[in-house]
């Protein structure tokens, strides 16, 4: 948990509780590892020149670090007020907010 954030250039900070992201979470070697993953475009067969591993060595590791990730949900469900605000706008029907909201099961 970070308590206090600080601008270098413009020496503002903030303080409270705030949660450091996933990728930062990760070990510093993981981090280089992901870094360096990415850099290569996802190439595989450049991470084992890169490091000096075998094909099997970096998708082992890609599955440990992926592991400790946590899915990010990029669509997630609609809440319950934005669906009953689609029904009100006419936007879906009676049927499809029940569907929405586990009704229709």
């Amino acid at each position: 948990m970070v308590e206090r954030v600080r601008m270098n250039e413009s020496g503002i900070a903030v303080e409270g509780s705030f949660e450091l992201p996933p990728l930062a979470n990760l070990t510093m070697e993981d981090q280089i590892f992901v870094t360096a993953f990415l850099r290569c475009h996802g190439s595989i067969k450049e991470m084992e020149q890169l490091f000096g591993i075998s094909y099997p060595t970096v998708k082992n590791r890609l599955s440990s670090i992926a592991g400790k990730l946590e899915f990010v949900e990029i669509d997630p469900p609609a809440s319950r007020i934005e669906v009953l605000e689609k029904l009100d706008r006419g936007e879906i029907s009676a049927d499809q907010a029940v569907k929405i909201l586990g009704g229709g099961k």
